[in-house]
Formats: structure tokens, sequence, C-alpha cells
């Protein structure tokens, strides 16, 4: 299934790209953003692996849609506090869009599996 290997390869090209900087944050915030970020980002890890072995995808699939819109907010917070340039969050937004765009998918072709 094509959709369940994109959104993995996303999420990982996603991670290779943000560690490093989260690394720059400042340190007053480190702790608190920039390791729930990455935390956030092992969990979507976590959950699309998961899915990818398990028959029952639908509960996984959800909570990584609401993982990712954490994710999306907490960017956002990171811009707006200028702990990444613009450039940085627009290219993080589309790395998180994209994400989103194949658990979707993937989450409508294993609804249409589970109820067959």
């Amino acid at each position: 299934m094509p959709k369940e290997v994109d959104a993995i390869t996303k999420l990982y090209d996603l991670i290779l790209w943000i560690i490093p900087k989260l690394e720059k944050y400042p340190r007053s915030h480190k702790f608190l953003i920039a390791d729930r970020i990455e935390n956030l980002l092992l969990d979507i890890l976590d959950l699309l692996i998961e899915a990818a072995y398990t028959k029952n995808k639908f509960h996984l699939l959800n909570s990584t849609n609401l993982k990712l819109e954490k994710l999306r907010y907490l960017i956002r917070i990171s811009k707006d506090l200028k702990f990444i340039n613009l450039k940085a969050y627009e290219n993080s937004s589309r790395f998180i869009n994209g994400i989103g765009i194949s658990v979707g998918g993937w989450l409508k072709y294993s609804k249409n599996e589970e109820s067959q």
C-alpha cells in the first residue's frame, strides 16, 4: 500500500530536516517547545509504524491526525515567537500537510478495507 510508505517516508524526512532546527531554539524554550515537537514527531512515527503492521488501523491513524494538528500549532507558535523563520515555517507546514494528505488517504483506504 503506497500511502503507508509515503506517510512514513515524509515524516522521516521532516524529522531529519527539523531536528537541527530544534537544536537552535533558545535555551529557555528548548525543553518546553522543542522537546515537545520532537516527542510529537516520534509519537507520530510510532503510530504510523504500528498502523503499518496492524490490521485495524483506524484508531491509530485518527490519533496520528490529532497529533499532526498539535504539531501544526507548535510549529506556528515557534514561528510567532521567532524561533524559526518564515521560510522554515512554510517548509515545515508543507511537510506536515503532505503527511496529513497521505494519512488521510491511508485512513480512507483502511476504512474501506475494514468495512468489507
